[in-house]
């Protein structure tokens, strides 16, 4: 039994032979080689392409290291491609290894965007890449790929994912998703002491091992500290100033503000944090700071803390912000003001937070996120962002029931976790 991704293979069909390169990225060991090697390549041979048709190529493998020079790539590639008659379907993994020592420290060698766009003026060629660094790639699609780059992210497993997979209850699923997160080879250890093992070795030795490496970081400790920092705040209102004062004031360690920002811009490349920004509904506008950082799988997060701080607010908070960007929304935080009046009769402004403030194209949507909303003043908390936000866009509070949604006497739609997770199109129902 093999795991489904879907949302990312029918991505790549519409994309298929679209005259751009597709640039697949995202955190390491998400899935990105699985899909485009397995999943992808079946479906090619399933719509009647040949094997010879289809050059395959991972350049994180210790045999393929010669071509990591993009003149050796660019050699290899263009010998397989045997006649101008029949598409062939060029895939390259972890294409970032193509960057060369010649290319950093000489302009005019060949690069490995030139060895791209030049095999893209073949009339007959379709080109995938994946990547494991967001400035390596993402952020250059547009300028180096000329126009002629087309990017889909891949996310860790959702809980619709996992869930497909794992089967059984929805509670007891969605525990070990919350407690475990969605890195895909998870669901294939078969012990609690197996999955963390698993974690702990890949954040370790994968993810924190690459960016120092990377990046050339020399304070290591400060580093280690910082991303264990925001693993303990997800959801918490942050900057690097705060950061910084608290590395010194908890930790004792005296660093600078701006190095601790670099910290958070590698963490941020590597796709293992995301930063959610503080927009003022009723100003529409942003502020500078402070942000809130999400970890990219929440079980990563969690074993790097040691399973110790297991808060099912921030945690919840956590998994809906990650399944809102792997739909494709783009997601702030709300800031509504609100002016309320004491018992002096002194009328007050405070700043309310709605937790997400989600965007695609002409669709806006406020969510709160919330355990519960069991007593009345729970509630009154919980909504009165959302009855503050004075436009009609539409307003939902996500709860951890399983409760179909429903619509209070305010608009207000209240959805039941599972139903939010588990249906795709559950914003729009």
């Amino acid at each position: 039994m093999f795991i489904k991704r879907d949302r990312y293979l029918e991505k790549l069909i519409s994309r298929k032979e679209n005259g751009l390169i597709k640039v697949i990225t995202g955190i390491r060991r998400c899935g990105k080689s699985y899909l485009l090697f397995n999943i992808f390549y079946d479906y090619l041979i399933s719509q009647g392409v040949k094997e010879e048709q289809i050059i395959a190529i991972a350049l994180d493998d210790d045999t393929n290291v010669k071509y990591r020079d993009p003149s050796e790539l660019s050699a290899y590639i263009r010998s397989r491609i045997t006649n101008k008659t029949e598409m062939f379907y060029i895939m390259i993994d972890e294409v970032q290894y193509a960057i060369s020592t010649a290319e950093l420290q000489n302009p005019n060698a060949i690069k490995l965007y030139d060895v791209l766009n030049g095999l893209l003026r073949l009339r007959n060629v379709d080109i995938y890449v994946t990547g494991s660094n967001s400035k390596m790639l993402s952020k250059d699609v547009m300028t180096e790929f000329r126009g002629r780059g087309d990017s889909v992210e891949v996310y860790p497993l959702s809980f619709k994912e996992f869930y497909d997979f794992k089967g059984g209850d929805k509670s007891d699923a969605f525990e070990e998703y919350a407690l475990y997160g969605g890195m895909p080879l998870v669901l294939y250890k078969r012990t609690d002491d197996e999955k963390y093992s698993y974690l702990s070795a890949l954040f370790d030795e994968v993810y924190f091992k690459d960016v120092v490496e990377r990046y050339k970081i020399e304070l290591t400790d400060v580093f280690s500290e910082l991303t264990d920092a925001l693993c303990s705040s997800v959801g918490s209102l942050t900057n690097s100033t705060k950061l910084t004062n608290t590395l010194q004031t908890v930790k004792n360690i005296k660093v600078s503000n701006q190095t601790i920002a670099n910290y958070l811009e590698y963490l941020d490349d590597s796709f293992l944090f995301r930063c959610a920004k503080r927009y003022d509904v009723k100003g529409r506008k942003y502020f500078s700071y402070p942000v809130k950082y999400y970890c990219s799988d929440i079980g990563l997060r969690n074993v790097r803390l040691n399973l110790r701080q297991q808060e099912e607010t921030h945690i919840m908070e956590n998994i809906i912000y990650n399944e809102l960007i792997a739909r494709g929304y783009s997601v702030d935080v709300g800031v509504v003001d609100v002016y309320e009046t004491d018992t002096a009769g002194n009328r007050h402004k405070i700043a309310c937070e709605i937790d997400f403030v989600v965007n695609r194209g002409n669709h806006r949507y406020y969510i709160q996120s919330a355990l519960n909303i069991d007593n009345p003043e729970k509630a009154k908390t919980e909504l009165r962002p959302l009855l503050n936000a004075k436009d009609f866009f539409k307003k939902i509070i996500i709860t951890k029931t399983s409760m179909r949604p429903w619509i209070d006497d305010n608009g207000i739609v209240h959805m039941g976790l599972y139903d939010f997770l588990l249906n795709e199109d559950s914003l729009n129902a």
